[in-house]
């Protein structure tokens, strides 16, 4: 195996990261994964994620964790309602959609964040994770890399894959190709023990997620498994609308203030989400790198997922993109047709394809999410006959 005696490091500890290190130690690879989040034990911040079919599931599947991540997918929480500003439901398929169907192209089961990681890490020989690593900077040292980080001493990797998110800190060493703004950005907000919190939204959502529409605004949320309610507010503003606004997203009142004043149109069953949300409210510009970003190949450093290839979030494709990442980027590396730089190479060109195809679609969402007609666009979307 041309991975035998190779150190592999993975900067990262997401779920792209997760799934290689899983698939390369299936097949004898030596891996270690650095994270910087304090231990296993951290809380993962987002909505749930919906796995698909050739992507994430896919990679499930050949990391044999399919059965597993049955047993752990929350049923009946792909479901969705289409509200307006007033709360009307005006689109809902809580009672026609199948609880569980493995093999259809068009189920996306939902499985909670801080699930999914425990599933990958479970997975993993002891000691793999090097948790609590802030990763610094790295430079070349013969054939090899030296990686230094902030409180631990340096370590030495024959192949490095970048997986540390949309503010990779090793992206820098392949391009400096750098994402553009949106135009849209997204306040990400949780509330813990929603049912008595927040008991109307909580209700309204019966488990599912509701995507609510209007006036160029949405709000978009999703149950967690542990009964919190992870949602976000989206909207059109300029790229330094944050630092030229006095809001205090560590004050309830502030944000709250904010929210009535933007959304003044909207009903006040909404206001819930203001007043019982997790503290601090993180507001989030959506970025997205280039379509045609293109780059050189290097002999023995690449990057996954939103390192490779941020987007918005509005196809649900940013896991799913990095797990296949994971999935492809292995299936190269262990086939005995080609050398590891051969390996990199195809698994580039044919990434950076694939993402460029899976923002487009993103943006377009984007755009047409909040859009003046938003509303009865994602109506007609989701009332159409699907193939």
């Amino acid at each position: 195996m041309k991975l035998e005696h190779k150190k592999i490091v993975i900067i990262g500890g997401g779920p792209g990261g997760l799934t290689l290190a899983r698939l390369l130690q299936m097949n004898g690879a030596e891996v270690k994964v650095y994270e910087h989040d304090l231990d296993k034990n951290a809380r993962v911040q987002g909505s749930p994620l919906d796995l698909h079919e050739n992507s994430g599931l896919a990679a499930i599947s050949k990391a044999g964790l399919l059965d597993e991540f049955k047993n752990n997918f929350m049923p009946k929480a792909d479901r969705m309602k289409i509200m307006n500003p007033a709360a009307e439901v005006l689109y809902s398929d809580h009672d026609e959609k199948i609880p569980e169907n493995f093999g259809d192209p068009h189920f996306r089961p939902e499985i909670d964040r801080g699930v999914l990681r425990k599933i990958l890490l479970e997975s993993l020989q002891p000691e793999t994770v090097v948790w609590n690593s802030h990763f610094t900077s790295m430079e070349k040292w013969d054939n090899s890399w030296k990686l230094h980080f902030k409180n631990r001493e340096s370590v030495y990797a024959d192949f490095v894959i970048a997986a540390d998110g949309a503010n990779s800190k090793i992206r820098k060493y392949i391009t400096d190709i750098k994402p553009f703004y949106s135009g849209i950005t997204m306040i990400e907000v949780t509330i813990y023990d929603a049912e008595n919190k927040a008991p109307k939204v909580f209700e309204l959502l019966s488990g599912g997620k509701i995507m609510a529409f209007g006036n160029e605004k949405n709000i978009l949320m999703g149950q967690k498994a542990d009964g919190s309610i992870g949602f976000y507010t989206s909207l059109k503003l300029h790229e330094n609308w944050l630092s030229e606004n006095e809001i205090d997203w560590n004050d309830r009142q502030s944000v709250f203030n904010w929210f009535k004043k933007k959304y003044s149109e909207w009903n006040s069953v909404w206001d819930e989400l203001f007043e019982n949300a997790e503290l601090p409210f993180i507001p989030r510009p959506i970025y997205c790198m280039p379509l045609d970003q293109n780059w050189k190949s290097l002999p023995n450093l690449t990057m996954i997922g939103d390192a490779a290839h941020v987007m918005p979030p509005f196809a649900g494709e940013g896991v799913n993109m990095a797990m296949r990442d994971a999935l492809d980027l292995s299936e190269l590396l262990l086939s005995e047709n080609n050398s590891v730089e051969e390996a990199i190479e195809k698994f580039e060109i044919e990434m950076r394809k694939r993402a460029s195809e899976a923002a487009k679609e993103s943006l377009e969402n984007g755009e047409t999410m909040l859009s003046i007609n938003s509303l009865t666009d994602m109506l007609k979307f989701f009332t159409a006959p699907h193939e």
